[in-house]
């Protein structure tokens, strides 16, 4: 017996690794002379460069950029001196982990950060980045970014505007004619399909979770949608409205692509040539509900696994809402755990029987 194991990590318990290993141990219990290889897995947000590191060859670079409060903050990125490609996590720079429950305001937040790591990693030699955009406890349209990396964006004085997503209000011009970076090769990873602007976009979304007020989300929908246009560009398209705009900028004013994040992670890893001759994969996440199947990582494991005609089994903590769609994709069976928890060591050994459980039934 050949599996291989995909978790993705059980937000607030278990990392990727933690939460895969876990099943690796799980299956050895039940099955000692069981074939079992684990990779990490992520969809962009956080996590998502030190589940890559470990397969691209690369090093460990720290640097003492802006928070995303405007204070300094020691954030690292991954560089590959064989493909001389960066691997940035925008979390580490600009992530709601990095900022108090209470001092959670997207009117204030910035991105500039992210530009420095930028910067500092074309100063290094890079020719591509990976920029990981999960995760984020911005707002801004990743005009901080921008800014860092020399773009203007003022009022109609002629003063650049503040810093944050209250800026926007006095937008009235962008210039663009110093910025740098335009020739760099940029994939954005990321699994976000909303827009920036609209019911659905990225103000109404996900500025709750970042601290914003129902007219905050209001306010800063139509300050995005003055600043797309202002710049000439579509605040409709999907999957411009990732981290708080953040993809929309890359996107546009610096030519990136924008991918989905386990997809990227899965190709780095090469996890699919482990599939192509296993007898069984095991993926699964925190939660696994009708939300699953729209793109997230387990569900991108499954599209994986089915393409090699092989069962998938998904083990989460509990079964959200509309977890039945998840069946009806293809998943051979969903188990939750016996015992959800948040606290890391039991949902280790929760995790552990679970799996040793399903191949005793297997």
């Amino acid at each position: 017996m050949k599996a291989v194991i995909a978790m993705d990590s059980f937000k607030g318990s278990l990392t990727s690794l933690q939460a895969g290993d876990a099943v690796r141990r799980g299956i050895m219990r039940a099955c000692p002379d069981a074939a079992v290889t684990v990779f990490p897995l992520a969809d962009g947000g956080e996590g998502t460069a030190d589940a890559i590191a470990p397969y691209v060859n690369g090093i460990t670079k720290s640097v003492m950029v802006t928070g995303p409060l405007g204070t300094p903050v020691d954030a690292d990125y991954i560089f590959s001196e064989e493909t001389k490609t960066a691997y940035i996590e925008m979390a580490k720079v600009a992530g709601l982990t990095l900022i108090k429950q209470e001092e959670r305001n997207p009117y204030l937040t910035t991105t500039y950060g992210v530009g420095e790591l930028i910067k500092d990693a074309v100063a290094g030699g890079a020719q591509k980045l990976v920029i990981c955009i999960g995760g984020s406890a911005t707002k801004g349209r990743g005009a901080g970014m921008l800014q860092a990396l020399g773009a203007k964006f003022l009022d109609r004085h002629g003063n650049s505007i503040k810093p944050g997503a209250a800026g926007l209000k006095d937008l009235h011009t962008i210039d663009m004619t110093d910025l740098t970076g335009k020739h760099i090769d940029i994939t954005v990873a990321s699994d976000v399909t909303n827009p920036l602007c609209g019911p659905d976009g990225a103000s109404f979304d996900y500025g709750p979770q970042k601290g914003a007020t129902e007219e905050m989300c209001m306010e800063m929908d139509t300050w995005l949608r003055n600043y797309a246009e202002t710049a000439g560009f579509d605040p409709f398209e999907a999957g411009t409205g990732a981290a708080g705009g953040m993809s929309f900028a890359l996107k546009n004013f610096l030519g990136a692509r924008i991918g989905s994040g386990a997809e990227i992670v899965m190709k780095t890893t090469g996890i699919e040539t482990e599939i192509m001759t296993c007898n069984i994969v095991i993926t699964g996440e925190g939660c696994m509900d009708s939300q699953t199947v729209k793109g997230k990582a387990p569900y991108k494991v499954l599209q994986l696994g089915k393409r090699h005609n092989k069962p998938v089994y998904g083990i989460t903590g509990i079964l959200g809402d509309g977890y039945e769609e998840c069946l009806k994709a293809g998943f051979t069976r969903i188990i939750p755990l016996a015992d959800p928890t948040m606290d890391t060591e039991a949902a280790i050994r929760s995790v552990e029987a679970t799996a040793a459980r399903l191949f005793e039934e297997i």
